[in-house]
């Protein structure tokens, strides 16, 4: 846990509205457990509205499913539960005061969430060479869909899948700014509240698409 408010590369000095290290720690989980709950409501949102047009529309949505390679998403499963073993295990290293460890840890997540991009890509012009778009855009002639609202699923499964992938995108960034610190050595045993901050989004993220694979590729 972060007490102290020193630590090896550059001096942290606590706000002065927090009593103490200890204080501005607390506070800080408390906030980002709070913004984390606004993001598990949308996607719950998202995730309900699913749920009520898949018991509406089964059939329709099982047609959905077949046009999802559930390979790609299964890898892009296996790679997003590593990038938050590799996000672990930065901040533990950070915890040890083994610096150098953390940035190949922090590196290899940043990786992990490229390869996930890199796949969802691939997909997604798949998808589009195929005629496969949401909503009224959907070329049905040329998918040969059965159903003529079958963009209601494809609608679903970009804004779903769109969404959590700017997600991975904002992660990304975060995970580079506490790497670029980490580098510099402004974290520590004794000060790792913001790279702490960024790993809890970052499970969340992995822990949604948990949610989304097995809804999106394997119920329908």
């Amino acid at each position: 846990m972060s007490t102290d408010s020193t630590h090896a590369g550059h001096d942290h000095h606590v706000a002065h509205h927090f009593r103490n290290a200890e204080h501005e720690y607390l506070t800080s989980k408390e906030g980002i457990w709070l913004f984390m709950v606004t993001e598990i409501l949308m996607f719950g949102g998202l995730f309900v509205g699913y749920s009520i047009f898949h018991n509406i529309y089964p059939e329709m949505f099982a047609e959905g499913a077949k046009y999802l390679d559930w390979k790609m998403g299964f890898i892009n499963t296996l790679v997003l539960i590593f990038s938050s073993l590799t996000m672990a295990l930065g901040i533990y290293f950070l915890q040890k005061n083994q610096p150098k460890k953390a940035v190949v840890s922090l590196a290899i997540t940043i990786l992990c969430g490229a390869i996930f991009m890199v796949v969802k890509y691939f997909e997604y012009t798949h998808k589009f060479h195929l005629g496969i778009f949401p909503g009224r855009l959907l070329d049905v002639a040329k998918v040969g869909a059965e159903h003529a609202n079958l963009g209601m699923y494809f609608g679903f499964y970009y804004c779903m899948t769109g969404l959590h992938g700017i997600h991975v995108l904002l992660g990304m960034s975060l995970i580079t700014w506490v790497l670029f610190r980490t580098i510099r050595g402004d974290f520590n045993s004794n000060y790792y509240t913001a790279v702490e901050g960024v790993g809890i989004f970052w499970h969340i993220v992995d822990l949604i698409w948990i949610f989304l694979f097995p809804l999106l590729y394997l119920v329908g």
